[in-house]
């Protein structure tokens, strides 16, 4: 079960000007579930994405990039799931380019206006034939309140939904923000094995949207890691559509574009934490925080090293407070001139570890109390400087290696 995350209630997710959501069953790899998703954006809405650093990037990331980069204006986006069309070659970008140009015939437009997003098994061939053949029953359900449904029609391996809203004065305005994700393994940053789709109908001057996306990334899907590995599909797309009649927001540092980036940053980081409280055989929520650093990246270094430990993370499953595995993984994290004497670690409340060494007021069972809880944070100080930086991340359980192990069957 989910990590204290709640299934998304529709009433709680407020629709955004400009955008229609439609989903429907096409059968793209098995009968009777959600699998095919349209988002129709009305004319003049800004769009950018983040896409995986992987470089055996699937067949649709490569389409986004070309047809962002294009440059005439999104106006729709297609999601199918069940199968990633990666790993495919020209064939599978030859069956991305046919699934927008489906799409673009429907709504008389040109396929470079149309964004494709699979999400499923590597290195099976599209079946363009069946999304084709549903894109009609998505475009009939096409409604501006349907961001549930497309939350239900993107899940892989999911056992929840992930969505969430906000709203917040923007230039004297009540500025909307709705967003959804799935991801639940191949999860970690650069980005996560994911799909997000977050949208606002605040005007946002476009030159801003790629950084403002960037930004966004950095600070939540950036942040998180089941597994550790990185899939061919990642993508996280921000669409503002304008629709809410504030002056636009030419700067993310005036007041207006801090406040909006701050309600669209609360909105992505609670989308990737519900991806790792839904990881996969998640039974606890880890927050590792690590302080001290000279500079971000030494922290995230550490706290990476820490988040991807199967050690660690096993020991959190067996609430075992086995803590030399993360002073270990600390070690092991790649600053070379780390001083262990510096050394500081908390599990919660507890202080387990004293410039480098066992603290002697620690005691087993303070350790053994903070294990158990299924919400556990982990504090790392380096005594290096003033830097800090936060990653989120699960436990590993048994049930982790029996959803992979059977996950094409």
């Amino acid at each position: 079960m989910p990590v204290n995350l709640q299934a998304p209630r529709a009433q709680d997710l407020f629709p955004v000007a400009g955008v229609r959501i439609g989903v429907t069953e096409a059968g793209v790899r098995k009968q009777g579930r959600k699998d095919l998703s349209v988002f129709l954006l009305e004319p003049g809405a800004a769009v950018a994405g983040v896409f995986t650093r992987n470089r055996f990037c699937a067949a649709p990331v490569l389409v986004c990039r070309e047809h962002l980069a294009a440059g005439l204006g999104i106006r729709a986006i297609v999601v199918n799931t069940g199968n990633a069309n990666a790993g495919t070659g020209e064939d599978g970008l030859a069956r991305a380019r046919a699934t927008c140009a489906a799409l673009a015939r429907h709504l008389g437009i040109a396929p470079e206006q149309v964004l494709p997003f699979s999400t499923g098994v590597i290195m099976e061939p599209l079946p363009v034939e069946r999304i084709e053949a549903g894109l009609p029953a998505a475009l009939a359900d096409a409604q501006p309140d349907h961001w549930l449904r497309a939350a239900e029609g993107i899940m892989t391996t999911d056992t929840l939904a992930k969505a969430f809203s906000r709203q917040v004065q923007v230039g004297g305005r009540t500025v909307t923000i709705t967003g959804i994700s799935k991801g639940a393994g191949m999860i970690r940053p650069n980005m996560a094995t994911m799909l997000g789709f977050m949208a606002t109908d605040a005007a946002i001057a476009p030159a801003l949207m790629k950084p403002l996306a960037s930004e966004l990334a950095d600070g939540s899907f950036n942040r998180v890691t089941v597994d550790g590995d990185t899939s061919t599909n990642d993508s996280f797309v921000v669409i503002a559509t304008g629709k809410a009649g504030n002056a636009p927001v030419t700067s993310l540092d005036s007041a207006d574009g801090a406040a909006l980036k701050a309600a669209m940053l609360e909105v992505a980081r609670l989308l990737a934490q519900a991806i790792v409280r839904d990881g996969e055989g998640a039974t606890k929520f880890i927050t590792v925080r690590v302080e001290g650093g000279r500079d971000g990246d030494e922290c995230r270094k550490v706290a990476y090293a820490i988040a991807h430990s199967p050690l660690v993370k096993t020991a959190f499953f067996a609430s075992d407070p086995n803590l030399g595995r993360i002073l270990a993984a600390v070690g092991y994290a790649g600053i070379d001139d780390l001083d262990q004497t510096l050394i500081d670690l908390y599990l919660d409340d507890v202080h387990v570890a004293v410039k480098g060494g066992r603290n002697p007021a620690y005691r087993e069972e303070d350790g053994q109390r903070v294990m158990k809880q299924s919400e556990i944070t982990v504090r790392v100080g380096l005594g290096r400087g003033s830097a800090a930086d936060t990653v989120w991340t699960c436990d590993f359980s048994h049930e982790y290696v029996t959803i992979n192990a059977d996950y094409r069957s």
